[in-house]
């Protein structure tokens, strides 16, 4: 299956590097144009979670952009991307991008995706949420984003964590109106 979607995808500290992983591997495989960003906390987390160098996933995306360089495509509204996802969103960075700070490239991406009315697909990834957390979400859903935590699904009937990932994985696609063909349904 090929798509002529263009992506965002930026890579935060939070825990959840597995995620970021197999999604950029499906967006490969279903030829989505990915566009990264990974944060200084992301490279570590990658590194601990993943065992990976934020360098060895240069080859499953179309361009990786630093952090630091606001003169990227992906700052500007003008550039043309369908959607942006923020796997694993750290809260740190759901709260800059629910108050509109743009300290970094990722939180600028992120203002434009919704500023241009874009998809925006947030995986916050801590626990328990405080009231901060979840008045953050609530802000940035008013604003145009969706909160897609990565919540396994079990009806499907997993029995590896890669297929929970996958599974999710899947389900964040679909959200991006890019079909996976499959995934597991209810009742299916």
């Amino acid at each position: 299956m090929s798509s002529e979607k263009r992506i965002i995808l930026a890579i935060t500290g939070a825990s959840g590097a597995i995620y970021a992983v197999a999604f950029l591997e499906l967006m490969q495989r279903l030829g989505v144009e990915v566009h990264g960003i990974i944060s200084s906390a992301g490279r570590k987390v990658m590194e601990l979670e993943e065992g990976r160098s934020a360098e060895s996933l240069l080859p499953l995306a179309h361009a990786w952009y630093e952090a630091d360089d606001f003169t990227a495509p992906v700052a500007s509204g003008s550039a043309r991307f369908d959607a942006m996802v923020v796997l694993p969103c750290s809260m740190g960075t759901l709260a800059a991008i629910a108050h509109g700070f743009s300290g970094n490239l990722i939180h600028r991406a992120a203002d434009v995706t919704l500023k241009e009315r874009r998809p925006l697909l947030l995986a916050v990834r801590e626990t328990p949420f405080n009231r901060t957390h979840l008045a953050n979400m609530l802000q940035v859903h008013d604003a145009g984003a969706t909160i897609i935590p990565p919540l396994p699904a079990f009806y499907h009937r997993p029995t590896t964590v890669g297929e929970l990932v996958a599974n999710y994985c899947g389900r964040l696609a679909e959200q991006l109106g890019i079909e996976v063909d499959g995934l597991p349904r209810w009742g299916e």
